[in-house]
């Protein structure tokens, strides 16, 4: 429980932040499940290019994760155009 004025706005500072984070995460997850089930298609695959590198700008992603995340799909559609 905050005490002070200052613990008090830091708390809902936080709290925000939370929801925010939350969310984007949620959305980045969904992007990769869209991407990672239409790996041959090459609108999916940018699309979730694209949502991984805004989550790794705003901070809900480390940036090595984001690239792992970008290799990995990258990789991933590279064999699905193989077969």
């Amino acid at each position: 429980m905050a005490n002070t004025r200052s613990a008090e706005k830091q708390q809902r500072q936080a709290e925000k932040a939370a929801a925010r984070n939350r969310a984007g995460k949620s959305r980045l997850r969904s992007a990769l499940k869209k991407a990672r089930a239409s790996v041959t298609d090459a609108n999916a695959t940018s699309t979730g290019f694209s949502e991984i590198d805004k989550a790794a700008k705003r901070g809900i992603i480390k940036g090595n994760t984001a690239d792992r995340y970008k290799s990995r799909l990258a990789k991933a559609s590279k064999r699905a155009a193989a077969k």
